[in-house]
């Protein structure tokens, strides 16, 4: 029991609420623009979240994966509510962000610091692993966020609109299994030895999982509390047409 009321483990749990309820709030005044923003937002601090390893409920894992999680539930949010064209809008503004965020900093970092200057090193070492740790993030994001997308549509297909909370995880946690294993071979791999790489592997999955199970009755609360303007949520959670 200890373990569990740990500061880090009961941070990480008040991190993963009060993420995902400023993500409802967010879309509730701002609609799928202030989706769009969360996610660009939460993907270039979750890029740099990462590189600070921590211990979560007894097992080492990388900082990031709550930013990276509510991702998802903002793919997820925006094909229940707009579709598909929307949710994948989201996906590539994301990534051109990241790969914006990338290209600046390795031009910050080429400049030579002046005498007085009290940062460079520590971006240099935050930054200084971006190129690779955004390689693995970008590729692993850009594979499992368009899985997650198809594989939410399959579901709401195959249930003819109903279950919302059936298609918000089964996509989102086969999505991410998809990420964690992809990132961490691309941007981990070697830099860590293999007990710890596995450990930072499975908890980087267990984490995410968690966040998509806690993510639920957000989506379901972002859904019912869509902007002005958007038609009513017909049965569970799915909407009469579809904007896609």
């Amino acid at each position: 029991m200890d373990i569990l009321l740990t500061s880090n483990n009961l941070l990480f749990l008040a991190f993963v609420l009060a993420d995902l309820g400023l993500a409802v709030l967010v879309f509730r005044f701002f609609g799928k623009e202030g989706l769009y923003v969360l996610v660009v937002a939460s993907v270039i601090v979750a890029n740099i979240q990462v590189t600070k390893t921590v211990v979560l409920f007894g097992l080492t894992a990388t900082l990031g994966n709550v930013l990276y999680g509510s991702t998802f539930f903002a793919t997820d949010v925006l094909s229940e509510v707009y579709g598909k064209r929307e949710a994948r809008r989201s996906v590539w503004f994301g990534f051109v962000a990241m790969g914006l965020v990338v290209v600046w900093m390795l031009f910050g970092l080429g400049f030579v610091p002046g005498p007085e200057d009290l940062a460079h090193d520590s971006l240099a070492t935050v930054f200084g692993l971006m190129p690779r740790v955004a390689a693995g993030s970008l590729i692993a994001y850009l594979v499992a966020q368009h899985h997650d997308i198809l594989a939410f549509h399959f579901w709401k297909a195959r249930t003819r609109g109903r279950f919302l909370w059936l298609r918000n995880c089964a996509s989102t946690m086969v999505s991410q299994a998809i990420d964690s294993a992809l990132f961490c071979f691309i941007a981990l791999w070697g830099l860590y030895d293999t007990s710890t790489w596995l450990e930072i592997l499975a908890t980087t999955y267990i984490l995410k999982w968690v966040v998509a199970l806690l993510d639920t009755p957000f989506v379901y609360l972002a859904v019912r509390l869509h902007p002005p303007g958007r038609p009513e949520p017909s049965g569970d959670g799915a909407f009469p047409k579809e904007v896609a």
